[in-house]
């Protein structure tokens, strides 16, 4: 799943994918029917990349991407309103080794509310580029062969060269 672009905006309600940066901040659009835009100040507003959030666990904590991952092969996913319990249920299916502790029932409605409005993107379904280099590293790289003639130009010093400077004698 490529989730990258994607983030969570604090104070700010739903998931916005990052359009453009500027000296300020970044230009945002939301991911939900209204596409609004929305220009996150850095110095005020905190962003929240979703490939890098983690869960609290037990032992490690666990990735979103991971707990997305297991949402889509689960059988029935809770409205994100229900009660704590179900929800808790839940997340023992999709992640369980969470710590109970730590993962509030505000934390279990975000993020089904997330997986609700990323589900039916074409980005949810798409591998995650991160990983693709890592893929792409075994294979072979293929340079383009240079002609003879532009090397011996670049060695003989064909380009022109720069003019020295002057030595300017002050009057004493």
């Amino acid at each position: 799943m490529n989730l990258q672009g994607i983030v969570a905006v604090s104070g700010k309600p739903g998931l916005w994918k990052a359009l453009a940066q500027n000296k300020n901040g970044y230009v945002l659009e939301s991911l939900d029917a209204l596409k609004t835009k929305l220009v996150a100040n850095l110095s005020t507003a905190k962003l929240a990349a979703l490939s890098e959030i983690t869960i609290f666990g037990v032992d490690d904590d666990i990735k979103l991407t991971d707990v997305f991952e297991q949402m889509k092969s689960a059988a029935s996913i809770p409205d994100a309103k229900a009660d704590g319990k179900k929800l808790r249920e839940f997340f023992f299916e999709v992640a369980p080794d969470h710590d109970e502790e730590k993962v509030y029932a505000s934390d279990m409605k975000k993020i089904i509310s997330w997986y609700q409005l990323l589900k039916d993107l074409p980005l949810f379904n798409e591998p995650d580029p991160a990983l693709a280099p890592a893929e792409d590293a075994a294979a072979p790289v293929v340079k383009t062969p240079v002609a003879v003639e532009e090397v011996a130009e670049s060695a003989s010093g064909a380009a022109p060269k720069a003019k020295a400077k002057k030595a300017t004698k002050k009057a004493e």
